[in-house]
């Protein structure tokens, strides 16, 4: 677009000089008036025509301030959204409308896909009680078609974050347990906004957790037998869901003792009183393969639980001695088991830590790796109190995290601390949502195993229960030395990023599908991305290079990056079609998509 910085400069200067000592204007450049004025100048665009610098058309702030936005709220956004949004940039109610959108149901979403890949089967000829599933694959197909079709961005964005923090994961046999999996992602999106230890109890409870960290049929202590409560849980709920490995002040920074050492939160001791109380947790219900029983009971394998039901507790294996938990804090003897756990869930809630290190950790997912102390202990103090005297009200610290000056003034955007790398499925499904689909079927079923095997990450598969990466990794190098996290680049190495490489050069130069389902031979089609609509400004790289400024780089592409591009693309005058492929696949591999600010 032609830029007329200098002239426009000039005209501020003017403005300035003759409203010294007269009254304020609320008109001015860019404000759209333009009438009876006739602008000039020595080379125009179609659509950048010199009036617009005058009138504002020619302004593309308030679409990128839209987008910079959506990109930290949204798993993927096109510029429809962008339009619609920056019309008033009322970042504030469009919050509050996404939060009173009711909650996608990833189960019911998975039983419905479940249903369509038989269908497929059965058209085929197959008997369906010799197809398997659902297993991860289906999970895949569910997730993905979920948040390709629903309107409740901002919770599936936050549901998405939360999930890599309490995690669960189908690397185990939840793989071919993915009702349960999915059961227990509605948690995650139905408590988005919520109340955190009304997540936190689910989560307690659910058996998808109680399997995978194993508190799911744990007995109380038998010394005559040798068995003691498994500590895992005991341990996690406090590491990773809750106050972390050290006391912490407000903004994050760790407590010191007088003798300068950080302060742990808890010892082996506190993780065998915790470990107590997560007894007695067992099945809440059967399913429906259940032949020799009518009733759930006590060390009943996920083979033939209801693994969407929350546990109950069975009081004959719970622990009823007295327990002693963090700084003193005693739950008597001889209690039912369930308030046991949630008083113990409620301690845990509403210690000094969590706020802090719930915001590091959500800031870090939806905005950038390396918060200020101060950006931390702002959202610290929305935790604790929402201003109307709330503890814990997520939705309160989401709306703080995305509002906040740290997230929304642009001049972060100066400091190279401030970015962080998109993770792969965001990444994956912000290309997907930017241009439309070549779609038959209506359905989007990526099977992710490519995505996992490439990329090391699909949704709710991390290896570990640390998630795909650590809140507190930093590569080794500048990073590291200048003491800044970079916890995506844990899954970012020669391997992946080669591999990212080349499957956007297949999208974009051979034309190949964005993903595959496995049930192509079945008939399912793969969708491609479409991009006839930009063939109307592909004759010029300057034209594509601002439109893609807008909806991959919110703004923030480089003047380097912008002439590379240009100067790669530009000879290319033969096919508009293998210009657009090529600009592309060069601003989807480009460094300015991948770390955003």
């Amino acid at each position: 677009m032609t830029r007329t910085k200098n002239i426009i400069s000039i005209c501020w200067i003017l403005l300035l000089c003759f409203s010294a000592n007269a009254q304020i204007y609320t008109d001015y450049i860019g404000a759209g008036n333009s009438d009876g004025i006739i602008v000039t100048s020595s080379s125009s665009y179609e659509q950048a025509q010199a009036i617009n610098s005058l009138n504002g058309e020619g302004m593309d702030a308030k679409a990128m301030e839209a987008s910079r936005f959506l990109g930290q709220a949204v798993l993927g956004h096109n510029m429809q959204m962008i339009d619609e949004l920056k019309e008033d940039l009322n970042f504030e109610a469009w919050i509050d409308n996404q939060m009173n959108i009711p909650a996608s149901n990833l189960l019911n979403q998975l039983e419905e896909t479940w249903d369509n890949v038989l269908q497929l089967h059965i058209a085929a000829g197959e008997d369906p009680d010799d197809v398997f599933g659902p297993y991860f694959l289906h999970f895949n197909y569910a997730w993905w078609h979920m948040n390709m079709t629903n309107s409740d961005l901002l919770r599936q964005r936050v549901a998405f974050a939360l999930s890599e923090i309490f995690v669960i994961s189908m690397n185990s046999d939840l793989r071919d347990m993915v009702g349960a999996v999915a059961s227990y992602y509605d948690i995650l999106s139905r408590n988005a906004f919520g109340n955190y230890e009304d997540l936190m109890m689910e989560v307690t409870l659910h058996p998808a957790m109680g399997y995978y960290l194993s508190h799911l049929n744990n007995p109380k202590e038998d010394l005559a037998n040798n068995i003691h409560p498994d500590e895992n849980y005991a341990r996690e709920i406090m590491q990773l869901f809750s106050i972390g490995l050290y006391e912490l002040n407000p903004d994050g920074s760790r407590k010191k003792d007088g003798n300068g050492n950080d302060i742990a939160t808890y010892d082996n001791d506190d993780i065998k009183e915790f470990a107590q109380v997560f007894t007695g947790l067992g099945p809440g219900d059967i399913n429906d393969n259940v032949t020799w029983t009518d009733e759930p009971y006590f060390g009943l394998s996920i083979y033939g639980a209801d693994l969407t039901v929350p546990m109950k507790m069975y009081e004959d294996f719970h622990e009823k001695d007295e327990k002693v938990l963090l700084n003193g804090f005693t739950i008597g003897a001889n209690n039912p088991g369930m308030n046991d756990v949630e008083m113990a869930v409620n301690h845990l809630a509403n210690h000094s830590n969590v706020g802090p290190f719930l915001a590091l950790r959500l800031i870090q997912r939806l905005v950038k790796s390396n918060p200020s102390p101060a950006y931390i202990s702002r959202i610290a103090e929305v935790f604790d109190n929402n201003g109307n005297g709330q503890r814990g009200d997520l939705g309160a610290v989401i709306k703080a995290i995305l509002l906040d000056e740290e997230a929304r003034n642009c001049e972060a955007q100066n400091y190279y601390e401030s970015g962080k790398l998109r993770e792969p499925v965001i990444k994956h499904i912000q290309i997907a949502k930017s241009m439309p689909l070549d779609n038959p079927d209506g359905v989007f079923w990526n099977n992710g195993y490519s995505l996992l095997m490439e990329e090391k990450q699909s949704p709710m598969f991390a290896p570990t229960v640390f998630n795909f990466f650590n809140y507190d990794h930093a590569p080794v190098g500048e990073l590291s030395n200048a003491a800044l996290y970079a916890p995506e680049f844990k899954i970012h190495d020669t391997t992946t990023s080669m591999r990212k490489i080349n499957r956007i050069y297949a999208w974009h130069i051979w034309e190949t599908p964005i993903w595959y389902s496995w049930h192509g031979d079945l008939g399912n089609q793969h969708p491609y991305l479409v991009r006839d609509q930009l063939l109307d400004i592909a004759y010029d790289p300057e034209l594509l290079l601002n439109h893609f400024d807008i909806i991959y780089t919110h703004g923030q592409l480089s003047d380097r990056t912008r002439k590379f591009i240009r100067e790669a693309v530009t000879p290319i005058d033969w096919d508009d079609n293998e210009r657009l492929g090529s600009a592309l696949y060069l601003m989807m591999i480009s460094p300015d998509f991948s770390i955003v600010k």
